[in-house]
């Protein structure tokens, strides 16, 4: 089957309440919704099968810095298969086995390079595990996470290639939308060079995500509120959004625990309220992919929300949209 790249427009929904429950994204749900995103483009459901290639970053390696981003901890975030010493052809058969017995329905996948930053190699190197991905029968495309920095003309014009008859999507850690907050979490880079990023992948018709954080120190309420109409005007097909969480062994551990009056961590209920209100002011063309991250209790240093998971936290912020009939983009202004 061959794949055609697109992204899919959205009109602006003028109904209100409860009556109005044809949404502009084309379904019933009251935010832009991935797994309806992805039902709609290959008329299935997908599901992801993670990848460690072995990269590192250059944060790490020296080329930038080194100790990478004060809150990375990838093995929190990791599945158990995940390993680099094993080929990329090995974890995608061991991912496909685990999710095998957990989704029984589903029978195709995307390959995610998730550790690390993903394309910060040669456009070689790069090529020959892409491909080995998309050799793996039942897997329809691939899913590229990577930094703002790790990316160029060169790199984009293969992906481009691939995408002619693959699913191809590049995801960029940005994690916020202010310099001041970047550089004190060691990113390395500026949010200008993210928005770069963004608008050339855009422009080689590959699918463009993003990962952003909020609970950072040093931004307040009202700005990471703000980022809603900032991140909104960029190309962007899919977005991740995730409360701060303090990793036991991370940089930002060590700054938590020596002054934790600098932090405002979100409770639960505050984080639900917030993302209520983001969504709100939120482009409603774009994608939501998640709302809040989980990593297993025994990398938490600190713990708020309880063992609840991440599709339930989500679960939650759609009763209240319900609750507060609203949804995603209802106070979104077009910029023109």
């Amino acid at each position: 089957m061959v794949y055609r790249q697109e992204q899919d427009r959205y009109g602006i929904m003028t109904g209100t309440g409860k009556a109005a429950a044809n949404y502009p994204w084309g379904h019933h749900r009251r935010f832009n919704a991935y797994s309806e995103y992805f039902r709609k483009l290959f008329g299935e459901r997908i599901q992801k099968v993670s990848v460690n290639a072995g990269f590192t970053c250059p944060n790490r390696d020296g080329t930038k810095g080194t100790g990478g981003c004060t809150f990375c901890a990838n093995e929190a975030f990791s599945p158990y298969y995940c390993e680099a010493e094993k080929s990329v052809t090995v974890q995608i058969s061991e991912g496909i086995a685990f999710h095998e017995k957990r989704y029984r329905k589903v029978e195709s996948y995307l390959a995610y390079f998730q550790s690390y930053s993903n394309t910060y190699s040669s456009p070689g190197r790069l090529m020959e595990l892409y491909e080995e991905a998309l050799k793996h029968q039942g897997i329809r495309g691939i899913i590229i996470g990577t930094r703002p920095d790790c990316i160029d003309e060169e790199k984009l014009g293969l992906l481009r290639e691939l995408a002619r008859t693959h699913y191809v999507a590049v995801e960029y850690g940005i994690e916020s939308c202010y310099d001041s907050t970047l550089r004190r979490i060691n990113r390395a880079h500026t949010f200008e060079d993210a928005v770069n990023a963004v608008k050339m992948t855009s422009a080689y018709g590959i699918s463009t995500g993003a990962h952003f954080i909020f609970g950072f120190p040093g931004e307040s309420r009202e700005e990471m509120l703000a980022e809603a109409d900032i991140i909104s005007v960029l190309p962007l097909t899919t977005v991740k959004f995730h409360q701060l969480q303090i990793i036991k062994g991370t940089m930002i551990e060590k700054e938590y625990l020596a002054d934790p009056s600098k932090f405002q961590l979100f409770s639960r209920e505050e984080y639900i309220d917030f993302i209520v209100s983001f969504l709100e002011r939120f482009n409603p063309e774009i994608v939501v992919e998640r709302f809040s991250g989980e990593a297993p209790p025994r990398f938490l240093a600190v713990s708020l929300w309880g063992k609840k998971r991440s599709d339930q936290v989500s679960a939650m912020i759609e009763r209240r949209l319900e609750e507060l009939d609203t949804w995603q983009g209802r106070l979104y202004k077009k910029h023109t």
